[in-house]
């Protein structure tokens, strides 16, 4: 399981470097206009609208196999085999408490109540 999170993680870092490249070679909404002027877009190895629809397809690509890295991410790494043990393994264990003593009896063996209420009760 863990060869196949590296291989998802590593496809997921190149995809999103690639991703960032692409939208940094790409040109803007106004760079349209300085092609229409001849700046030599038409020159270029895929023509003047060739290399907008290859980099903006390429960029669809590559931003769909990011969102779908990212999901297999998030589904590896929340279905990990948990590791051996319980959950209480690792618990710190409590003192023992100790039990209080008997309460006093007198003679009878009837039990005499230390902290009685009846010392509150008006005579």
């Amino acid at each position: 399981m863990d060869y196949l999170f590296s291989t998802v993680l590593v496809i997921h870092i190149l995809a999103a470097i690639s991703v960032i490249g692409l939208v940094l070679v790409q040109h803007g909404k106004g760079a349209d206009m300085g092609a229409a002027f001849g700046s030599g877009a038409s020159g270029s190895l895929f023509g003047a609208t060739g290399s907008a629809n290859f980099l903006s397809r390429s960029t669809a690509v590559l931003a769909a196999v990011f969102f779908v890295t990212s999901l297999s991410l998030a589904y590896i790494a929340s279905h990990k085999p948990k590791t051996t043990g319980s959950v209480m393994q690792d618990a710190v264990k409590s003192e023992a408490v100790s039990v209080p003593a008997p309460a006093a009896a007198d003679k009878a063996g009837i039990p005499v109540d230390s902290g009685s209420k009846s010392k509150d009760i008006p005579k």
